[in-house]
């Protein structure tokens, strides 16, 4: 057992081996739905679990971390990496299993919550996007990835070749970095199909100007 911080405000929850692990991949490829088999395993072993996501992901419930195969858990939404930190802090119970959904949407606080939570005994399990739809690392996941003990990087299926894909693209939508949407938005792509998306989407923005 990892010994905790003097004086911290989570003495009372961890009571396990504190350890980050991190799920990524692209759209589709199955990342919540790890993330659910993880918990519903250390629910099985009787270890008290919770799960956030944040306030950003609005595609389901406002109370539950559903997958796209429909899959759901009870989860708690926050606005922050601190609203994590503030819940647990006011949990009665001892947790020592807290998952993490939809982690590239939270705030640049998230990897130091996550040490924090770690090093004091908690199994922290984080699922998120690792690219954008530019294909640019997003938001705090190459934090995360460096820090994590164990990494998951799964892969989806290409929509053009049928090959696994890594990349996500985006069909419809603006150029924000963060738009929430499903397939009515993004596709999975291989690398060589995501080149090519990408090239023939800055020749009709060109075209446009």
């Amino acid at each position: 057992m990892v010994p905790h911080e003097e004086h911290s405000p989570l003495q009372h929850i961890g009571l396990g081996e504190g350890r980050i692990e991190v799920v990524c991949g692209p759209m589709f490829s199955g990342k919540t739905e790890e993330l659910l088999r993880r918990v519903r395993r250390a629910q099985i072993a009787a270890q008290p679990t919770v799960i956030f996501k944040p306030a950003t992901d609005t595609r389901y419930q406002i109370n539950h971390v559903t997958s796209h195969d429909a899959n759901t858990l009870p989860s708690v939404t926050v606005g922050s990496s601190q609203g994590i930190l503030d819940y647990l802090s006011a949990e009665p119970r001892p947790v020592t299993v807290v998952a993490i959904d939809e982690a590239q949407f939270f705030d640049p606080e998230l990897p130091a919550t996550c040490v924090t939570l770690a090093n004091n005994g908690i199994r922290v399990i984080a699922a998120g996007l690792d690219l954008d739809f530019k294909g640019i690392p997003f938001g705090v996941m190459p934090e995360l990835l460096a820090l994590a003990e164990e990494v998951t990087k799964l892969h989806a299926v290409c929509m053009e070749t049928g090959r696994p894909a890594h990349f996500s693209h985006r069909i419809a939508g603006g150029e924000s970095t963060v738009e929430i949407g499903e397939k009515d938005r993004y596709i999975p792509l291989t690398r060589q199909a995501f080149v090519e998306a990408r090239r023939q989407a800055d020749r009709r923005e060109s075209s446009a100007e």
